[in-house]
This record gives structure tokens, sequence and C-alpha cells, in this order.
């Protein structure tokens, strides 16, 4: 049982659920994202994902592009990232870390290198966007081996004779992509993605969370009543970028979290 297993089955006894929080890692500094991380917990999240920058991230649309550009002119990493991680356990060890990102980095850095690394840091759970099924040697397969969840991104154009293939392997929960496109872009309707997530849940046990164009506590809500839960990124980040206070993010994140668990 990882952290991510541990907190659905928290959940499902407590019949809410789950609200996933993005934050891009160095953004706009060390410091502020450390600060943001740090206080989600306490504002209702109940996983994080951790964005890893990447110069050339093919699923994210114009917010995300531009926090991980802020990220690497200030000089983050992978390395920097993990040591968020490492950072932010020293007072968390329950809410569980997925690190959101590319192939690229961690190729990089060594597949066997970033793994004990990231057990080391207390990462939970990977969603690396463009390593399909057909790579699973790569990464995916260690990554298990050594504990940790490997989470595959299932999307409208994952039909029947694909999604057993999306499926294979998947570990901690489904992400399902609630449109075609880029993240941070249109906003997704409950009614048009209950089909598909009923769908999906029909040939898994795995919770199956929904991301990409949740904007509102009102789409929050509206989500997490059709879903095991569902995950807010890009209108977070977008805040961050701005320049608004910590403070008031947290705000915003705990309008959406209570909104999510109602």
């Amino acid at each position: 049982m990882t952290r991510i297993d541990d907190t659905f089955a928290r959940l499902k006894t407590q019949n809410q659920k789950a609200f996933v929080a993005y934050v891009m890692a160095g953004d706009t500094d060390y410091e502020t994202s450390l600060e943001v991380m740090q206080g989600l917990p306490d504002a209702g999240v109940d996983i994080i994902e951790l964005g890893v920058p990447f110069t050339d991230p093919m699923a994210d649309g114009s917010t995300i592009q531009l926090a991980g550009q802020r990220a690497l002119a200030g000089g983050q990493t992978l390395t920097k990232t993990l040591q968020i991680a490492t950072k932010f356990r020293e007072t968390n060890q329950t809410t569980p870390i997925v690190l959101m990102g590319y192939y690229n980095p961690i190729y990089s850095m060594g597949v066997d290198t970033f793994l004990a690394a990231a057990s080391e840091a207390g990462i939970d759970g990977l969603i690396i966007v463009d390593l399909p099924p057909e790579e699973d040697v790569e990464l995916c397969l260690p990554a298990q081996d050594a504990g940790l969840n490997f989470i595959r991104l299932a999307t409208p154009t994952s039909d029947a004779a694909r999604l057993p293939k999306v499926l294979q392997n998947t570990s901690g929960f489904v992400y399902y992509v609630s449109m075609t496109g880029v993240t941070g872009t249109a906003a997704v309707q409950a009614a048009d993605v209950k089909p598909e997530v009923d769908r999906i849940k029909a040939s898994t046990d795995l919770p199956v969370i929904v991301g990409f164009g949740v904007k509102t506590p009102e789409a929050a809500r509206d989500i997490a009543a059709i879903a095991d839960g569902t995950v807010v990124g890009s209108a977070i980040v977008e805040r961050i970028g701005r320049g608004d206070a910590p403070a008031d993010v947290l705000s915003f994140v705990k309008s959406l979290a209570d909104a999510a668990h109602s």
C-alpha cells in the first residue's frame, strides 16, 4: 500500500472524493513554490501533483508552459524538484506527492539514479506524459518495482481497443483527461465527462480522477460528483504566476477543495 492507496481508502470510509492540486516546482521561485506546497494539505488537498519544469511540454497550455519557463529561468532542475519534496516531507509524512512531467529529465539523470532519489525524497507516484504503455520497460515497470505508483492518462480518444493497453500496469489511480488538447483551455462539463468516466470504471477497480478544464469551485464540485475526484492545475498556477501571495493562492485552493469534498 502506497500513500496514494491509503488516501483513497481513507476518503472512501469518509464518503468523500479526492481533491488533487497541481503546482509547478520552482514557480515563481524555489521558496515560493515550497511555501505554497507546504500549505496545500491544510487547504484541503488530498494529493499533490508536483510539476517538473521542462523546455518542451507538449501536453501543457500556455499557463503551465509559462510556469515552467519561470521555474527554469530561476534555475529549477529535477534535482531541486526532489529537494522540494524532501523539504516538504520534513513536516508532512502523509500527503501523497505525484511527480508530473516528461521523460527527458529522468532519462538524463538515469532511471536507476532517479528512482532511488525519488524514493528517498518521499515521492509516491509518477505521471510521465510522453511515455506510452508500449514503453513500460523504460520507467513504468522499474518504478513499480521501486514501490512508486505509475499513473496513466486516459483520454477521450482512448477507445475500447486502446483502453486495456492504457490500463495495463497502471496503479494508484487513472487520470482522465477530460478533453482533447492541452491544459488550461476550455472549461469541462460534467455531463460530457460522466459517460467516459463510467466507461473507464467499468474496466478497472482503480479510482478515476478527472483533470484538464476544471477551473472553479463549482466545476470541482460537479466533476467530483461523477468521478472519484478532480484535479485543478492551471487555475492555481495562474494565480501564482500573476504574483498572488501564497496565502491568497491557498485560500483559492481551499475553496476548490471544499467544493470537491462537498
